[in-house]
């Protein structure tokens, strides 16, 4: 609890005893003090209901954030929560597999296109990496190629400049091509003729995909013989019931799942073709925790009310309202050089551009400080969820109504710096 007048003093001092015994003070980067400037920011959270968060020192937030779109339905759903409890009762992990297992398998194939067969794992890098694992087996090839962000495991991080630690044979083996340029891919695959196992990429991003991009990007799949799998681990039950392959019409052979799946459960899920899924008897995929019972039972819980309610509806309504009321608002105090909107309504980008003398991660520091002061919990996205109200809309809208000219003046007086509270945001590593 904070015992001073600094609003974040108790989330500072949890941090500074956290950095003793945790490398970076938490377990995730985007959580991280790289990514929340020190000095301006909450560092810990204490509890969250619904579409709002309460930090350690009992600062009361509007979360957009939604714990990086894992959290779909909102926090404390009571349908998942009441779910997990009526599961605690029973147990939670066992000798033998439970019939959970077999209800979500179920679901997921009911509601997904590709989906004919189904493994779990518990995060999103298990199942885009057992994904790959799978379209080796199922290849006899070793190259990947890859667009977006696919997890923390060696195949995929290894292309980055996040690399340290991957050894230099696997770095070489995936290779990264442009979202929405077919020309890249195909050159990509010609280049090493008959070697790619698999294409791996989100299906959308900070930008939609153009006219026939991801059919080409199948069509290239199956000319060069690799399986196409489609990283769903945010889209995935956010951008449609089916995720965004049913949003975009197009049915890879492997998708993989997390995130939102279980709205802030440990799951994640490998879904696709039964031709290859079947490999999964001899392709070593396996967990002691897999098939823990609470995190099947709330996405269980997560799957039907999504399909009984007008979930995906309100995301992207409400997204909608956050993605026009912006927009409105650039134009409106003139900030097009600095500023523009891009992504899915249920997941909204607010890209932030380099503008003489200041970078965009000096800019994006001065939008945060400002929006922690307004008990707006956001990092430059708008990740929806169903708890989302009107009025939190509103309020996130009036935010900005108030920031965005402060931006503007501080850029053109050349004053940003001296507003800042706090040093700079340094850049991390994009993939997007």
């Amino acid at each position: 609890m904070n015992q001073s007048n600094h609003p974040f003093a108790f989330s500072e001092q949890l941090l500074e005893r956290a950095l003793k015994t945790i490398p970076l003070g938490t377990q995730t980067f985007s959580k991280s003090h790289t990514v929340y400037p020190y000095g301006v920011s909450p560092f810990y959270a204490a509890r969250a209901k619904g579409s709002h968060l309460w930090d350690a020192d009992e600062n009361e937030y509007i979360d957009f954030v939604s714990s990086l779109c894992a959290i779909t339905l909102g926090y404390q759903d009571s349908d998942v929560d009441a779910a997990v409890r009526s599961q605690m009762e029973e147990g939670t992990l066992f000798s033998l597999p439970h019939s959970v297992e077999i209800d979500v398998a179920e679901s997921i194939c009911e509601m997904v296109p590709c989906a004919e067969m189904v493994r779990f794992g518990k995060n999103g890098s298990d199942a885009t990496s057992g994904a790959v694992r799978l379209a080796r087996a199922f290849t006899g090839r070793d190259r990947v190629a890859v667009c977006g962000y696919h997890g923390w495991q060696d195949w995929y991080i290894g292309s980055t400049s996040r690399n340290l630690g991957v050894p230099k044979a696997v770095q070489e083996l995936t290779h990264s091509f442009k979202f929405n340029d077919l020309d890249t891919l195909h050159k990509l695959l010609k280049s090493q003729q008959g070697e790619f196992a698999c294409i791996v990429m989100e299906a959308m991003n900070t930008e939609e995909p153009s006219p026939n991009f991801l059919r080409g990007v199948q069509a290239l799949a199956r000319e060069h013989g690799a399986v196409f799998i489609l990283d769903e681990t945010i889209t995935g039950f956010r951008f449609s019931k089916g995720g965004a392959q049913e949003l975009f019409k197009i049915t890879p052979d492997i998708a993989t799942f997390g995130k939102g799946l279980s709205n802030g459960y440990p799951l994640s899920a490998i879904a696709g073709r039964a031709d290859i899924m079947r490999l999964m008897e001899d392709v070593f995929f396996s967990f002691t925790m897999g098939g823990e019972t609470l995190s099947l039972a709330a996405a269980r819980a997560t799957l039907q009310k999504i399909n009984r309610e007008p979930v995906i509806e309100k995301l992207k309504e409400n997204g909608e309202k956050v993605v026009s009321g912006l927009r409105v608002r650039i134009a409106q105090y003139g900030v097009q050089h600095i500023f523009s909107v891009s992504g899915h309504p249920s997941w909204s980008f607010l890209n932030i551009k380099d503008v003489d003398p200041y970078t965009n991660w000096e800019i994006r520091t001065y939008l945060f400080q400002e929006m922690f002061k307004r008990q707006m919990l956001m990092l430059g996205d708008h990740n929806m969820s169903y708890a989302h109200s009107t009025e939190d809309i509103k309020r996130l809208l009036c935010a900005y109504d108030e920031i965005l000219p402060l931006i503007r003046e501080a850029v053109a007086e050349h004053s940003l710096l001296k507003k800042l509270n706090c040093k700079p945001l340094a850049p991390l590593f994009r993939v997007r």
